[in-house]
């Protein structure tokens, strides 16, 4: 399965049993739909209901990212897969502390292993060291406040470890900035992280859970909070590799971005390459212990909601996936 990538404006139809995207120019772009579990849209488009009855027969999500690049919000098709049970249990962990703080911990675990091993594949080995200092204090954090504070600091020493490694001065980072990023390297962690938060999201549809209840970030006012936990654990290995592989590549360089109010944000060029680059990044394998074949990232993120639904039946302790 994979994603289609909208940056074109225009009105997306239906066209017998497929999509069609007619541009600003008139120009007809068909879209087949076999094998394809999400649209991106970045462009203006205008549908109609019978576009999203197809869609959600199809079990076709649509996320949607502003002109800035930012993610705004997803059509949803209903939850073919979800159940009462699931979601009763998702409920109950998240409302009882002591079991929302052990997923939640878990999450952060892997996480910080992923980010030290990405540092260990650059040899950053200070940042390495003060990271591993502070990975302890995550199984004795006794909130999740506390949990959010210890991993903001692993995170910020992840991210100072940036300009040290990259050799290029026009990507330093500084430090970490989100709406809007100021400097290249900002923009490239925003849009990669945004393009992953989406992915998680079509992934977890494919399960039993809901992504409206999570366990690191609070169920509040936001309607989806679920896939930014798992997508944590895949940040390091999936975004961060991408941009930097763009970045030592020169793929991306200072003209593929522009000034908005306040910021930056990438052109239409860069969002393609990007894009480009993190799909085939989506699509490389690794070795699965226990599924004894190989398994694409992909694949990894919606087998890592297929372990938190596992654990919350009761079934099998969970086991973030650790690079």
């Amino acid at each position: 399965m994979e994603s289609i990538y909208i940056f074109s404006s225009g009105e997306l139809k239906r066209k017998d049993n497929s999509l069609v995207l007619i541009t600003e120019s008139g120009e007809k772009k068909h879209i087949p739909v076999e094998n394809v579990d999400d649209i991106k849209v970045f462009g203006e488009i205008t549908m109609n209901k019978r576009l999203l009855e197809f869609l959600t027969k199809k079990e076709i999500l649509l996320h949607f990212f502003n002109y800035h690049g930012y993610y705004i919000g997803t059509y949803y098709p209903r939850e073919s897969n979800s159940t009462g049970t699931t979601f009763v249990r998702q409920v109950q962990h998240y409302l009882d502390p002591r079991k929302r703080l052990e997923i939640a911990s878990k999450i952060v675990y892997g996480a910080s292993k992923n980010m030290l091993s990405f540092l260990k594949s650059h040899k950053a080995k200070e940042k390495i060291e003060n990271i591993s200092a502070l990975i302890p204090s995550i199984k004795n954090a006794n909130s999740i406040q506390a949990l959010m504070g210890i991993e903001g600091n692993i995170r910020e020493l992840y991210y100072s470890s940036f300009d040290e490694i990259i050799k290029d001065g026009n990507f330093h980072i500084g430090k970490r900035e989100k709406r809007p990023p100021t400097n290249y390297m900002n923009t490239l962690i925003s849009f990669g992280n945004a393009l992953l938060y989406t992915t998680t999201l079509t992934e977890i549809y494919k399960t039993h859970l809901d992504p409206r209840v999570g366990f690191l970030h609070e169920s509040n006012q936001r309607r989806f909070s679920l896939h930014l936990d798992i997508s944590e654990i895949f940040k390091p290995i999936i975004v961060d590799r991408v941009i930097f592989r763009l970045i030592n590549r020169k793929q991306i360089k200072p003209g593929h971005f522009s000034k908005i109010t306040g910021g930056l944000k990438l052109t239409q060029a860069g969002k393609m390459i990007f894009s480009k680059e993190y799909q085939k990044r989506l699509s490389e394998t690794k070795h699965h212990e226990r599924l004894k074949r190989k398994v694409s990232y992909k694949t990894l993120i919606r087998l890592e909601s297929y372990k938190i639904e596992k654990h919350i039946l009761s079934m099998e302790d969970y086991t973030p996936y650790m690079e």
